[in-house]
């Protein structure tokens, strides 16, 4: 008599068999822990839906909803009241906000994580939602006409072709604050790290070239209290750049000086010049210009930093430039440019000594240093 286990055997050998005569194929063999890895388009899709997300926390900020909950927390009855809103989409915009991973739920009540209570809250240090206040406003609409921009090589934001893209956000005073409030968000993030990776302390004063709202210079003047700093922009830049000055109470250690660093020279007296997020506005050659400006601003021993999110020399990246260089087709004239690029026009206004220090902020990824002799 066959034993059990034998009779298991011979049952699932016919039953192979039986199986390939029957649909003409070979049995598929057992492949022990692994699998053919098969392409999904579940990577499109999040791209393809990425302004979902973009659109909810957008809708949140404009609602001032993490500053109205901050510290007590709501739930979606008393959010139909704190923010005017009906059943369903008070509760939905609490979903979609937590799925985000700016809300949690505890004890059925929804409270702002970490991250939504230090960067999304009015009135904190290091608000960012003026960034997301400027893309939504702004920014967005424009990007539908991104094919348009990338076909005719001219921007759609700010279109007046008659003006520089500045000049025409300097036309409205509101646009302009907007758009300034927005560049703070960014820049005293990387304005702190900048400030903690180049040694201002045997340094005299800062002069911040296109400065805008002056959060670079107050990040080096908090961290070396000795050290001074000028803010060079145009007037109805600088009216928001005093008020940040004032409110960060540095007005005796931080300056401001009105002009236009392509009309006007660039005022003396500074041993270190910054250029945060200003080159990728411009077309190499005016980007040539700026930087002999700045080199014969400087005295000898004099250091010039430029403050980007920087391409990798082969084009294919990092992903936040590579998108950021997107922004400049729809927007400016400029695009991101490579480590190796600023590096060439550097040397060629005459720098020396020019040094690549990487950064992780959401406005650089990486500073340049270059000496005058």
């Amino acid at each position: 008599m066959a034993k059990p286990k034998k009779v298991a055997r011979k049952v699932a050998k016919s039953v192979s068999r039986v199986s390939s005569h029957t649909t003409g194929k070979k049995a598929p063999r057992h492949v022990s822990g692994r699998r053919e890895r098969r392409l999904s388009p579940a990577p499109l899709m999040q791209l393809a839906t990425a302004f979902w997300a973009f659109g909810t926390l957008a809708a949140a900020v404009e609602l001032d909803l993490f500053s109205q909950i901050s510290g007590a927390g709501t739930n979606a009855d008393e959010l139909m009241t704190l923010l005017g809103l009906s059943p369903r989409p008070a509760e939905v915009l609490l979903s979609g906000c937590a799925g985000l991973g700016l809300l949690e739920k505890r004890r059925d009540r929804f409270h702002n994580t970490p991250l939504a209570d230090e960067f999304l809250v009015r009135g904190k240090p290091y608000y960012f939602g003026g960034v997301v206040a400027m893309q939504f406003q702004q920014n967005y609409l424009p990007w539908h006409r991104v094919v348009e921009a990338l076909k005719t090589d001219r921007r759609v934001w700010f279109e007046d072709q008659s003006r520089d893209w500045a000049q025409s956000v300097a036309q409205n005073a509101e646009q302009q604050r907007v758009f300034t409030e927005a560049l703070h968000g960014i820049s005293i993030q990387s304005g702190k790290l900048v400030a903690e990776a180049f040694d201002f302390s045997k340094r005299k004063q800062l002069l911040d070239v296109g400065g805008g709202s002056g959060a670079y210079c107050i990040e080096a003047v908090r961290r070396y209290p000795g050290f001074n700093a000028v803010v060079f922009d145009t007037t109805p830049v600088l009216e928001i750049s005093k008020q940040k000055i004032a409110e960060a109470g540095l007005g005796m250690q931080i300056g401001t000086v009105s002009g236009d660093f392509f009309t006007e020279e660039l005022p003396k007296g500074s041993d270190t010049i910054l250029l945060s997020m200003i080159l990728h506005d411009w077309g190499p050659n005016k980007n040539r210009v700026i930087l002999r400006k700045c080199f014969d601003a400087l005295p000898s021993g004099g250091a010039i930093i430029i403050s980007e999110l920087m391409m990798n020399d082969d084009k294919c990246g990092p992903l936040p430039a590579a998108l950021m260089s997107m922004v400049m087709i729809i927007s400016t004239e400029g695009r991101n440019y490579t480590w190796a690029e600023y590096e060439e026009w550097l040397k060629e206004a005459g720098f020396i000594r020019v040094k690549r220090i990487p950064l992780d902020s959401p406005g650089a990824n990486g500073i340049l240093v270059g000496y005058k002799h």
